[in-house]
C-alpha cells in the first residue's frame, strides 16, 4: 500500500508570531521613550522619532507619523498626539532649567558685598555718634564737621582755623583743638586713619611750596606728626595725603567757598575697611 504524502506547510512561520514580533518591537519603542523622559531634549527627541519612523514598519506606511494612525494593526489605539506630549514635556523642562539658571545668576559674592556694606555703614554711624558725643564733651563740636558712610567716619576741620594763609605750621591758637581731637582718635587705635590736606584753587608758588599739591601735603603731614606726638597711635596706622585743589566741596568762585575748600579731613575707617 502506498504511503500518503504529508501536506507541505509551506515552510512559513505561524501567523501569531508576526503579531508577537510587532508587539515586542512596540514594547521596545515604548521603553526607549520612557527612558528618554528622564532627560528630554527637543532636538534629540525629534531625531529619535525620525529614527524610529524609518527603522520600524510597525506604523502605517512604515511609521510615517507618530501622531496619526494605529501602532498595532490588531486594534490597539496609539496614544494620541504622543509627539506633542513629549515636546510639551521638553519645553516644560527647559523652562524649569531657565528658572534654575535665573536663580543661579544671583551672585553670592555680590550678596556678601552688600551685607558687608550694610554692616560697615551701621558701624560707621555708631562710631560717628560716639565721636559727636566726645566732641560735645570736649566742647569742640562747633569747630568740626562729622559725617559717615559705609567705609569711614570723616572729621572735617576748617583750614583757616589750623593754618595761616600759605603756611603748613599749625597755628598756636589751634593746638588745643588738635590736642582734644588727638584724644578722640586715640580711642580708635585699631582703625586705619587717613589725614588729607585740601586747598582752594588759588595758585601758590614760593620757595617752600611750588604748588597747592605740595602745600596740602605739608599740612596733612603736620597734623599727622602732631597727633602721633600726642598719642600712642602707631605710625603705620595713620596715612597723610595731599589732595591739592582737586576735591572741592564748595564753589571756588566765592570767598566763602574757597574757605570751605581749605580744609583738613580725618577719615577713621571702620573694622570692615581697616585691613
Amino acid at each position: 500500500m502506498a504511503k500518503k504524502k504529508k501536506k507541505d506547510s509551506g515552510g512559513g512561520t505561524a501567523n501569531w508570531m508576526n503579531t508577537f514580533a510587532d508587539l515586542m518591537n512596540l514594547l521596545l519603542c515604548f521603553f526607549v521613550l520612557l527612558f528618554s523622559m528622564s532627560s528630554v531634549d527637543a532636538d534629540k527627541f525629534e531625531a529619535l522619532v525620525q529614527s524610529l519612523e524609518h527603522s520600524f514598519s510597525i506604523l502605517p506606511q512604515g511609521g510615517s507619523s507618530i501622531g496619526d494612525g494605529q501602532m498595532v494593526a490588531a486594534g490597539v489605539n496609539q496614544l494620541q498626539l504622543l509627539d506633542q506630549y513629549y515636546m510639551e514635556a521638553a519645553n516644560s523642562s527647559s523652562e524649569e532649567e531657565g528658572e534654575d539658571n535665573e536663580e543661579e545668576k544671583t551672585n553670592p559674592e555680590q550678596d556678601l558685598k552688600e551685607e558687608l556694606a550694610e554692616a560697615g555703614l551701621k558701624e560707621s554711624e555708631e562710631m560717628a555718634e560716639q565721636i559727636e558725643k566726645m566732641a560735645e564733651e570736649e566742647r569742640i563740636s562747633d569747630q568740626i564737621e562729622i559725617d559717615a558712610n559705609g567705609q569711614f567716619v570723616r572729621i572735617t576741620l576748617n583750614g583757616a582755623l589750623l593754618f595761616d594763609s600759605g603756611q603748613s605750621q599749625i597755628r598756636e591758637e589751634a593746638l588745643p583743638l588738635v590736642d582734644k581731637l588727638a584724644l578722640i582718635l586715640e580711642k580708635y587705635d585699631s582703625s586705619l586713619i587717613d589725614i588729607e590736606g585740601h586747598t582752594d584753587n588759588v595758585p601758590i608758588n614760593n620757595e617752600k611750596y611750588e604748588n597747592n599739591d605740595v602745600l596740602s601735603a605739608y599740612r596733612a603731614f603736620a597734623v599727622k606728626d602732631y597727633v602721633l606726638g600726642k598719642t600712642v597711635l602707631e605710625a603705620g596706622k595713620i596715612n597723610a595725603t595731599g589732595c591739592g585743589e582737586y576735591n572741592p566741596v564748595a564753589d571756588n568762585a566765592t570767598p566763602e567757598g574757597r574757605a570751605r575748600n581749605r580744609r583738613v579731613e580725618i577719615k577713621i575707617y571702620n573694622s570692615y575697611n581697616s585691613n
